[in-house]
Parts: C-alpha cells; structure tokens; sequence
C-alpha cells in the first residue's frame, strides 16, 4: 500500500494566558497620540452629550484613529481594538465604545455647528507643529475634489452618475498635509464656491507662513479666483477650457509658434483674458496627436490634434517648466487623496446622514495627518516617502507581549526590531519636549 504523507505539518496548537498583541507598531503612534496630548484637544474642541453617563469626545476618536491607522475599513472593526487586551493596557484604554455607539457619536458632532468647527481648529493645531520648526515660509496650495461612492438613502447622484459625495481637499505641497476639506454633497459641481474653499484653506496657514503658490484642475478655472490670487500676488497654474475663444486662438497660432514637446507632442502659449477676469494671464497649450479612444471630447473640433492647455500668471518662464511644475500636482494632491481614501479608508461612509459623513471624513484628514507629522518627526528618515501601507507591515503589524515584573509594564519584542523601537521612542520623547 502506498504511503501517503500528512497533510498537516507537525505542531499543535494550544491556548496562552499570555497578552500579545500583534500592533506593537500601533501602540508606538498611540504613544505619539499621547505626547502630543490628542485626547485632550478632542475633549476641549468637541461637545459633549449632556448626560452624565456620556464618554468624553476622545474615548470615540482614539479608537477610530487607531482602526484607520491599522487598516480597518468599516467602524465595526473597532471591535479589533477592543479585543486586543494588550494594545489596550499598553495605551491605557479602559473603554472602547461599541460601533453602534460610535456611529451615534459621529451623528451627534455632525448634528452640532462646533462639531466639525472642533475638528478644524484641531487639525490647524497639528499643521502649526508641523510647520513651525521647518525653514520654510512660502508654500504651494493645491485642491482638488474627489468622488466618494456611498449607495446611502439621501446621498445625491454626482456628475459621473453615481450616488455619493463629492468632497474637496486642500493640501500642502511640501509637507502633504491636507489644510481644509469641504465635504459636499454629490451633486454639487467641483467648481462650486471654490473661492470660497481657497480663502479658507489660505486663513489656516500658521503665523509667519504664507501661501504664495496654488495650482488646480479646470473646475477652479473661474475669473474671482484668477481676480483673487492675482490680489494677493500668489503664482498660479490652472486646468484651462477649451472654449470657442479659447480654441480660435489656438486655431490662430502660426507653425512658428509650436515648439516640440515629448517627442510626438508640440507646445505653445499667448495672452488671453476673461470677461470678468482683471488681468490678462497666460494660456500654455499642449498639442498632441489625437487619439479617438482617447480624445472623444475632441471628436467634432480637431480630428488631426487634440489639446491641453493651462493658465498661468507665468509670463516667463519657459513653457515646458510650467508644464512640469503644474504636473507636479499629480503627486501632490491627487496621490495623496488616493492615499487618504485608500491608504485611510475614506471610500467608505459608515452614516445614513451628510452631516456624520463630514466629521467622518475630518476624522480621517486628522488621521492622515497624524501620520504625516508622525512620519516627519518621529520615523527613520529612509521611512518619509513610505504610504501607510508600507509602514502598517513594516512597523505597525509587530507582534508583541507584554509582561508586568515588579510593578513595571515591558513591551517585549523580538530583538530584530528593538532598535527601531527605540528610536521611534526617543524621537517620540524629544518632539513631544520641543512641542509643549
């Protein structure tokens, strides 16, 4: 008879008493939470239910900061939190709310005017630390909005025929911090009240830095905006539109005009105005051969070239160089959106309500920001460019046990990972002396 091996390898499994955690990485930014007081800004800036049994606003937070940071994706998985006995102690959580809870927190900040206003002086209080020690003092703005597909009773259709929100962000170029979001129904166009949206984002700048350039697609191709930015003397590049006076112009430009651009594409710029706008600005336009699959919208005009064109306040650097800076954006806003509702989870809205949504959201622009001064400050210079993918397995998933002797709690880990535990702490220690 033929012998057949077996199909299990050879070990049993057994229980332990013993408290292990599989975060220990986690427990080290809950520990950032805690030098950096966190929970102490969510119970001052936010209000707080009337009774005398309710929590205060950061036994909701922390937990919900945590999940987004560990990779959770829906507010259930605050049970994960819950169950881990030893991040728990080690951060010394007594209490974590239920989801059902958390999701009735999240409608009553909604429901309130300081709600969401609480979570905007919090994040202007972590964008201060992050930018008070840099050098630095001009800094590049960039928005852009994003869609959010969320099949919820009152949630509107947007204009790509999905029902969801439609939220807009503002970042920071150089730190990639998001400074402002406004998160808006989905119906509501991308380019509404964007003046509005830049006048805000520009106020939470801290003392001494100032915005001094800003770039956006075309739904921020609006003559206020041009008037505006051209008043406080800020640099611009703006997604133009290809309208009738736009495309005669560009009609008008003789072969002489066109320098070559990437090789199969030819580039050129001219003065142009708007109506309302009250200085001219300069219109960069990119020549490409058209592609049916891809230029559909250029089907009736130009079935020989299709274009692309941006404005700027630019009058002479050379175009190409506008063209890469204004590309730049890619990275600096849409990337990091992409992180923020990937890398965060911000695709899922966990309330039936507009209102809850919002401070979710904040929550996570505060969550995402968190580890972008976390990353500044705290982690191995090698580690700045890393997603929070990266460093959720490379950091935050380290197994752990934790052992109390004479009195003294230990955190112990395999010895591998001990030195950079131990920078990541000390760093921890030095910011939090240097912040407060």
């Amino acid at each position: 008879m033929k012998n057949i091996s077996s199909p299990l390898l050879p070990f049993k499994l057994e229980t332990t008493k013993d408290k292990i955690t599989p975060h220990a990485g986690l427990g080290l930014f809950g520990e950032f939470l805690y030098s950096q007081r966190i929970s102490e800004l969510f119970d001052k800036l936010l209000p707080r239910r009337k009774s005398p049994k309710s929590y205060a606003a950061s036994k909701f937070a922390l937990p919900l900061l945590l999940i987004m940071h560990g990779g959770g994706r829906y507010i259930e998985d605050i049970r994960k939190i819950a169950n881990d006995e030893a991040l728990c102690e080690l951060l010394q959580i007594d209490t974590v709310p239920s989801s059902d809870a958390t999701g009735d927190w999240l409608r009553f900040i909604g429901s309130m005017h300081k709600g969401l206003a609480g979570l905007s002086k919090m994040n202007c209080q972590l964008l201060q630390r992050a930018l008070e020690r840099l050098k630095l003092m001009e800094f590049t703005l960039d928005i852009d909005a994003t869609q959010i597909i969320a099949e919820k009773f009152l949630a509107k259709f947007t204009y790509k025929g999905e029902q969801g929100y439609m939220p807009i962000v503002a970042h920071i170029a150089e730190t990639g911090m998001v400074i402002h979001d406004d998160f808006r129904e989905g119906n509501i166009s991308p380019g509404t009240a964007n003046l509005d949206f830049i006048k805000a984002s520009i106020a939470k700048m801290p003392n001494g830095k100032k915005i001094t350039k800003f770039r956006a697609d075309a739904a921020t191709y609006i003559a206020e905006v041009f008037n505006y930015l051209a008043e406080e003397d800020i640099y611009f590049a703006i997604g133009g539109r290809k309208d009738i006076a736009v495309m005669t112009l560009i009609n008008e430009l003789k072969n002489e005009d066109w320098k070559e651009y990437q090789k199969t594409s030819h580039i050129a710029s001219f003065i142009h105005t708007m109506n309302a706008t009250k200085n001219a600005f300069r219109m960069i336009v990119i020549q490409r051969p058209y592609q049916s699959s891809f230029d559909k919208d250029e089907e009736k005009q130009n079935k020989t070239n299709s274009y692309h064109v941006i404005a700027t306040s630019d009058f002479d650097s050379d175009e190409k160089d506008i063209v890469k800076w204004y590309n730049q954006r890619a990275n600096a806003s849409e990337n990091k959106i992409k992180e923020l509702k990937i890398g965060f989870n911000m695709e899922y809205m966990p309330c039936g309500t507009t209102e809850a949504n919002a401070v979710y959201f904040r929550l996570g622009t505060i969550a995402y920001n968190l580890f972008k001064l976390f990353q500044m400050k705290v982690l191995p210079s090698e580690w700045k460019k890393h997603t929070v993918q990266t460093i959720r397995w490379k950091f935050y998933q380290t197994a752990a046990k934790l052992v109390r002797h004479a009195g003294q709690l230990f955190m112990k880990i395999k010895e591998a990972d001990f030195n950079i535990f131990e920078e990541v702490r000390s760093k921890i220690r030095k910011f939090a002396m240097a912040t407060f």
